[in-house]
């Protein structure tokens, strides 16, 4: 696999504070971002446009749905708990969730059911979202599991039997959607 991977937090100082990014952070933004690193790496001759996927994680996962939204181009979208997809970043933008028929390729999820963002609840409505916008999507969630539970650094998190399972699918679902 070639793989992009923007800097967004471009838009603000390296020293401000993650409270600052994630309070002034703008959907706009991060789809121009997002449509910058996807032209970029259509630029890179060995990379096939019919083969691009976005995957994310935490932020991330959010920024990913945002991108598959904005991005019609792309064959998969890969989400690792994902939170706030149900709320607005930056003014006269809607929340991403309300965009999930835009949306133009299969969806693959994986949620921690001890996640408080998302939560289970916030899980059931991206997946109803999803379906009633006829967007093929697979969820697959974790007990025992909380936000972050690939975190292999923090010891708390982390939980390695979800990661590896939710690696070795991940994995399955790229190879056989992009070749």
């Amino acid at each position: 696999y070639y793989v992009a991977v923007p800097f967004i937090f471009h838009w603000w100082p390296k020293t401000a504070a993650m409270e600052v990014k994630r309070n002034e952070s703008r959907d706009d933004w991060m789809v121009a971002d997002l449509r910058a690193a996807f032209e970029l790496l259509l630029q890179q001759g060995e990379v096939d446009r019919d083969r691009v996927g976005l995957v994310g994680h935490c932020w991330g996962g959010r920024v990913a749905w945002l991108g598959a939204c904005h991005i019609r181009e792309l064959k998969v979208m890969a989400m690792f708990y994902g939170g706030n997809i149900k709320v607005a970043k930056g003014a006269g933008n809607p929340p991403p969730i309300e965009l999930a028929g835009n949306i133009n390729c299969p969806v693959i999820g994986f949620f921690g059911n001890e996640d408080r963002n998302p939560s289970p609840q916030d899980v059931d409505d991206y997946s109803a979202a999803l379906t009633a916008t006829g967007v093929p999507h697979t969820f697959y969630r974790y007990d025992g599991a909380g936000h972050a539970f690939q975190n292999f650094p923090d010891s708390e998190r982390y939980r390695e039997t979800q990661s590896e399972d939710a690696w070795r699918k991940v994995l399955e679902f790229l190879g056989r959607s992009l070749g």
